[in-house]
C-alpha cells in the first residue's frame, strides 16, 4: 500500500472518531452509536444513503437491516462484496423514528462526507435515494427523474461519476423499483473501468485561452445535465 493511502487510511481514522464525538445538532442527543460508514478504505466505488435506520443506530454500521440485504445481493449479482465498496449516509446519526433528514442536520454533517470522499478517492459515487443525490448532485431534481444515469462532478477535489440510484428500501417495498435497482447495479462494473473525466476548466483558464487565441473545450455535458 502506498505511503499516500495509508495517510488517507490514519486520516479516516481520526475522522471516524471526530464523529463519534459529534454534537453538531440535537441529534446526538438521541442516537446510540454514531454511524461514520464502513467498507474499503481505497475503495474505486462508494454509496452514499440517507441516515441510519434503527439497526444500525444499534450496531454503530450502515445499511445492516433488511435494505442492506438487498444491497448485499445486489452487489454479489454484479461480481463485488462489502469489501469491496465503501457505504456511508448523508446523516451520521440516526433521526427520531426515522424520519427525514432536516436541513440544519444535512448541514451540519455535510463537511463529514465531503471529507470521506476526499479521503477514500473513489472513481465512482452511487447515491441511495432522493437525500443524497440532490445533496452530492448539487440539483433538486427528484431520484425519479435522473436514476441511472451517470454525472460527472468534482467531489472532494478530484472528478467522479455520481450514478443516482433508487433507495435499497423504497425497492423493498416495490417490485418494480427493485428490478429498476437491479438492472442501473448492473452498469457499474462499466463504469468503474471508464477513465475519470477530465477537470471543468475554469473561469481564469478559459479566460487565459481565449486572451491566447486558443479554443477551450466545454465542460462536459452532464456539469449541466447528464452523462449519457
Amino acid at each position: 500500500m502506498s505511503a499516500g493511502a495509508e495517510e488517507r487510511r490514519e486520516k479516516l481514522v481520526e475522522l471516524y472518531k471526530e464523529v463519534q464525538r459529534c454534537e453538531k445538532c440535537p441529534l446526538h442527543e438521541t442516537r446510540i452509536k454514531a454511524v461514520f460508514g464502513a467498507g474499503n478504505a481505497d475503495a474505486d466505488l462508494m454509496f452514499v444513503g440517507e441516515a441510519p435506520g434503527a439497526e444500525e443506530d444499534r450496531q454503530g454500521l450502515p445499511f445492516v437491516g433488511r435494505a442492506g440485504q438487498l444491497l448485499n445481493q445486489l452487489l454479489e449479482e454484479i461480481g463485488l462484496s462489502r469489501e469491496d465498496v465503501f457505504i456511508a449516509n448523508v446523516l451520521k446519526s440516526r433521526p427520531p423514528g426515522n424520519r427525514d433528514p432536516l436541513p440544519p442536520e444535512i448541514q451540519a454533517c455535510e463537511p463529514w462526507l465531503w471529507q470521506q470522499v476526499q479521503l477514500i478517492e473513489p472513481r465512482v459515487v452511487c447515491t441511495l435515494g432522493n437525500f443524497s443525490t440532490k445533496l452530492l448532485s448539487g440539483s433538486q431534481t427528484g431520484i425519479t427523474k435522473v436514476r441511472g444515469t451517470p454525472q460527472v462532478h468534482e467531489l472532494g477535489g478530484r472528478m467522479v461519476y455520481l450514478l443516482p440510484l433508487f433507495h435499497p428500501a423504497a425497492a423493498l417495498r416495490t417490485p418494480a423499483v427493485k428490478e429498476t435497482l437491479r438492472g442501473d447495479f448492473a452498469t457499474i462494473p462499466d463504469l468503474l473501468q471508464r477513465p475519470l473525466p477530465d477537470p471543468v476548466p475554469s473561469a481564469e483558464e478559459i479566460a487565459a485561452a481565449e486572451e491566447e487565441g486558443g479554443t477551450t473545450p466545454p465542460p462536459p455535458s452532464d456539469q449541466l445535465g447528464f452523462f449519457g
